[in-house]
């Protein structure tokens, strides 16, 4: 007759921790960098809406003579399908308009948009904040 084993098979306490001490390394260094590449894709979305409204911008004036008082005209007319979100403040409402300088020989004149950054005062990964990209 066989005796019975007197040990039970399984995991000890320290191998247990072992690997849960692995697993919990290699989500931590995941999570990091899973946060890295989306403030490099909200960078790079950023770069893109910025680049296109500030196109149609200088479309809107090659076009009428002078820029829109608003980004309003630039949906309205077709500029624009819509106004681009901000994808660092996650909001239509946060850019920060610039109007162009008065012209001096007639001070008068309604000032237009003639360039747009993001609202945000966070710095970007280049050190830059985001409203003088």
């Amino acid at each position: 007759m066989r005796a019975a084993p007197s040990r039970q098979r399984g995991f000890t306490l320290l191998e247990l921790l072992t690997v849960m001490t692995i697993l919990a390394l290699l989500a931590t260094v995941g999570l990091a960098g899973y946060r890295h590449k989306t403030l490099v894709a909200r960078e790079a979305v950023l770069k893109e809406n910025l680049f296109q409204i500030n196109h149609a911008l200088e479309q809107y004036r090659a076009d009428r003579g002078k820029y829109p008082s608003s980004l309003g005209p630039l949906r309205e007319l077709g500029y624009l399908r819509d106004i681009p979100w901000d994808p660092i403040t996650q909001s239509r409402d946060t850019w920060q308009l610039e109007l162009e300088a008065p012209d001096p020989d007639n001070p008068d004149a309604e000032l237009g948009v003639w360039r747009v950054r993001s609202g945000s005062a966070d710095k970007g990964e280049n050190g830059i904040p985001y409203n003088e990209w």
